[in-house]
C-alpha cells in the first residue's frame, strides 16, 4: 500500500490529570467545566512564594501499576505516562502478547523529564556527598524513560522515541507517530506526553518569569484564557497517551474507533525563545498545513482547541492567527481552552488535549473555556464560555505551542463508521 492511502484512526485513549485518573474521568470534568487546580500539596510553601497554587494529580496512586521497588526506580513523571499508556493499550483492545512487535511502536515525550529525581538526588548530593546517589538516577530522569518503560511493558519493539520540545510535545509526539504509521512503518503506534513539574524549582523558575498566576486565593479561578483579569498560566501535570492504528489494520480486527487523525501542521517561530510571535505567523502556519495535509477547507473545522495558555501575550497570538487562516469563518467556528480547567501541563498538554478533542467529537460536546467574564479587547470568538455545548462537528484542531517558538497542530476528523 503507498504511504499516502494509509490513515490513521485512533482507537485507545489514556489519561492521568488533576481532573482524575482516566480518560472518562477527564472527559467527565472538562465536560462539565470542572476545574482541578487547588493549593500545591507537593512540598511545602512559606511567604516567599508568589504563587502557590498549581494542577495536581492527587488521584493518581503508582501502585496501581507497578510494584513499590518498581515505582521507587521510576520518576513521577514516567509513573503516570505509564499509566496513561496501560490504559489507552488496554482501551484498543489490542493483545499487545501476539503479532508482530516490530510494526508497534511508542512516542511519548516531556517537555521537562524528570526534574522531581533531579532536585531531590541534587539536595543528596549536597548534603551527603557523591556516594550516596542511587544507581537509578540516570534511568528517572531520563526524558526518554517513559518511552522505554511502555515498550517493555507492552513489547513494542518497532520505533521506540520520545519527542522534547518544551509544551508542544505530546503534539509533536502525535504527529510522529501519525508519519510512522502513514509511511507503513508501523501499524500501532502509543504516543503522547507525560509531565510532574510541580516542583520548587518549576514554581520558582516560572515565578522568576512572571509567567504564573498568582491569584492564590481562588485558585478554580486562576487559569482564565482570553479573560481580560488573567494574570498567567497555572503548572500542572498529568500525562495522555492515545493509540494511533492503521485504519485497516483498525477495521480487520473490529476495533472500535474514537475518530481519526487526518493531518498535522508543523512550523518554528524563529522569533524568540520565550516569547510567541505577536502576529501567531507560525502559528497559523501550522493550522494551513495541517488542512492542507488533510484535504480539508477552513469551512470544513468546527472546533479548535486552543493552546490558550491564559497568558496575554500567547492568548492574543492564537486569536490573531485563527482570524487570519479562517477568515469569516472563525466567527462561525468554536474555539476554547481546556486549560482553563486542567492547567497547563507542558509536555503533556498535546496529549491531553488530544483526548479533549477526540472526546468532543466522539461525543458530540464541545468543552468549555472557564472562568471566561469579561473577555479581553480583540477576543470575540465564540471561546464556548464557561459552559459545555451540545454540538456535533466534523473537525476539530488541536494546537500545542512552545518556547522555542514550537508550532503543532493537529487536525481530528470525526469518525461515523
Amino acid at each position: 500500500m503507498a504511504a499516502t492511502e494509509r490513515r490513521v484512526v485512533v482507537t485507545g485513549l489514556g489519561a492521568v490529570t488533576d481532573l482524575g485518573v482516566g480518560a472518562t474521568a477527564l472527559w467527565d470534568g472538562l465536560a462539565a467545566g470542572r476545574s482541578g487546580i487547588g493549593p500545591i500539596t507537593a512540598f511545602d510553601q512559606g511567604d516567599e512564594w508568589s504563587t502557590t497554587i498549581a494542577g495536581e494529580a492527587s488521584d493518581f496512586d503508582p501502585s496501581t501499576i507497578m510494584s513499590t521497588p518498581d515505582a521507587r526506580k521510576a520518576d513521577r513523571a514516567c509513573q503516570m505516562g505509564l499509566s496513561a499508556a496501560m490504559e489507552a493499550a488496554e482501551d484498543c483492545g489490542i493483545d499487545f502478547g501476539s503479532g508482530d512487535p516490530y510494526r508497534r511502536g511508542v512516542a511519548i515525550g516531556s517537555g521537562i523529564g524528570g526534574i522531581l529525581t533531579i532536585e531531590t538526588h541534587y539536595e543528596r548530593l549536597l548534603e551527603k556527598g557523591p556516594k550516596r546517589l542511587s544507581p537509578f538516577v540516570v534511568p528517572k530522569l531520563m526524558v526518554n524513560a517513559t518511552a522505554g518503560q511502555v515498550s517493555i511493558k507492552l513489547d513494542l519493539r518497532g520505533c521506540n522515541t520520545a519527542v522534547a520540545t518544551a509544551c508542544a510535545t505530546g503534539g509533536h509526539a502525535l504527529a510522529d507517530a501519525y508519519m510512522m504509521i502513514q509511511r507503513g512503518m508501523a501499524d500501532v503506534m502509543l504516543a503522547g506526553g507525560t509531565e510532574a513539574a510541580v516542583s520548587r524549582l518549576c514554581i520558582a523558575a516560572f515565578s522568576a518569569m512572571k509567567a504564573l498566576s498568582t491569584r492564590n486565593d481562588a485558585p478554580t479561578a486562576a487559569s482564565r484564557p482570553f479573560d481580560r483579569d488573567r494574570d498567567g498560566f497555572v503548572l500542572a501535570e498529568g500525562a495522555a497517551v492515545l493509540v494511533l492504528e492503521d485504519l485497516e489494520h483498525a477495521q480487520a480486527r473490529g476495533a472500535d474507533i474514537y475518530a481519526e487523525l487526518a493531518g498535522f501542521g508543523i512550523t518554528g517561530d524563529a522569533h524568540h525563545i520565550a516569547a510567541p510571535d505577536p502576529e501567531g505567523t507560525g502559528a497559523g502556519k501550522a493550522m494551513e498545513f495541517a488542512l492542507s495535509s488533510s484535504s480539508l477547507n477552513t469551512s470544513d473545522v468546527g472546533y479548535i482547541n486552543a493552546h490558550g495558555t491564559s497568558t496575554p501575550l500567547g492568548d492574543a497570538a492564537e486569536v490573531a492567527a485563527v482570524k487570519r487562516v479562517f477568515g469569516s469563518h472563525a466567527d462561525a467556528l468554536a474555539m476554547s481552552s481546556t486549560k482553563s480547567m486542567t492547567g497547563h501541563a507542558l509536555g503533556a498538554a498535546g496529549g491531553i488535549e488530544s483526548v479533549a478533542c477526540v472526546m468532543a467529537l466522539h461525543h458530540g460536546v464541545l468543552p468549555p473555556t472557564i472562568n471566561l467574564e469579561h473577555p479581553d479587547e480583540g477576543m470575540d470568538l465564540d471561546f464556548v464560555a464557561n459552559e459545555a455545548a451540545e454540538r456535533t462537528v466534523d473537525v476539530a484542531i488541536n494546537n500545542t505551542f512552545g518556547f522555542g517558538g514550537h508550532n503543532v497542530s493537529l487536525a481530528f476528523r470525526r469518525w461515523d463508521g
